[in-house]
């Protein structure tokens, strides 16, 4: 069993900035590939980043140059870094693990979830 929690959410005022972090437990191994998403009010989930257990990362184009994902060496602990907020950037984000994903983008390539971080970004 995995644990997923995710942490550092909060309160920030447009164009400020925001590290997210998500912290696994339980049998997980190097080899997971770790996800971000989010989901705002009204709106479906929407994938965010990627990091491979390669380390290869992937991201929505929409937030490309803004957002960082990255991962400590254990590959246990990954993080979000968050750029130039936009109110629109205001969300709910979960982090999601499974091993060896096919398509990072796709949320039901995950099986281990968290609970998420509320991300509130005023204008």
């Amino acid at each position: 069993q995995v644990q997923v929690v995710e942490s550092g959410g909060g309160l920030v005022q447009a164009g400020g900035s925001l590290r997210l972090s998500c912290t696994t437990s339980g049998r997980i191994f190097s080899d997971y590939d770790m996800a971000w998403f989010r989901q705002a009010p009204g709106k479906e989930r929407e994938f965010v980043a990627a990091i491979k257990w390669t380390d290869g990362t992937y991201y929505a184009d929409s937030l490309k140059g803004r957002f960082t994902i990255s991962r400590d060496k254990a590959k246990t602990t990954g993080y979000l870094q968050m750029n130039s907020l936009k109110p629109e950037d205001t969300a709910v984000y979960f982090c999601a693990v499974a091993k060896f994903v096919r398509i990072a983008a796709r949320g039901s390539d995950y099986n281990y979830w968290g609970q998420g971080t509320q991300v509130t970004v005023s204008s």
